[in-house]
């Protein structure tokens, strides 16, 4: 595990891509990334709100064809808590530059803007060895996810 101070070097991105902060992906092209990962996509009408109760995101686009090919997006309770989502890259030859790009520059903005926070990231295993290029330790306890789905309880309390 890399401590703190003990930062990797800055990844490059390959060449014909270019890293986007400022302008919001629309939800169709974020769905089409996240189906090309077979991760599970969203309804479109869902994603401004998403994209609402974000600190911010990043997005990889491909310079020739404006195509999002990779995305992360970052919410927190801005006090003890930061979350990165949707972690995703184009699966190819780049796939694991382009997510080493996406974590590296996420962690950064962590850092820099949250740096007491803990940080969960929500992520395919395709994104494994990026983690841990990172200094994540994965599943330190054995424990892959937890979550629990809610039901409305209509007419009982």
């Amino acid at each position: 595990m890399l401590s703190f101070l003990q930062q990797p070097s800055v990844p490059q991105l390959p060449e014909g891509y270019r890293l986007e902060t400022g302008e919001v992906p629309s939800p169709a092209a974020i769905n089409r990334l996240l189906a090309s990962c077979q991760e599970s996509t969203h309804p479109e009408e869902l994603w401004p709100k998403a994209m609402e109760r974000s600190l911010w995101q990043i997005s990889i686009l491909e310079e020739s064809t404006g195509e999002l090919v990779g995305f992360v997006r970052a919410t927190s309770d801005m006090a003890l808590n930061a979350n990165l989502w949707n972690l995703s890259a184009r699966p190819g030859p780049d796939q694991g530059r382009l997510l080493t790009v996406l974590m590296h520059r996420a962690l950064h903005i962590l850092r820099r803007d949250l740096p007491g926070c803990s940080l969960s990231v929500s992520a395919p295993a395709m994104s494994l060895e990026a983690l841990k290029g990172q200094g994540f330790v994965i599943d330190p306890s054995g424990i892959r996810a937890m979550g629990l789905r809610l039901k409305s309880t209509s007419g009982t309390d």
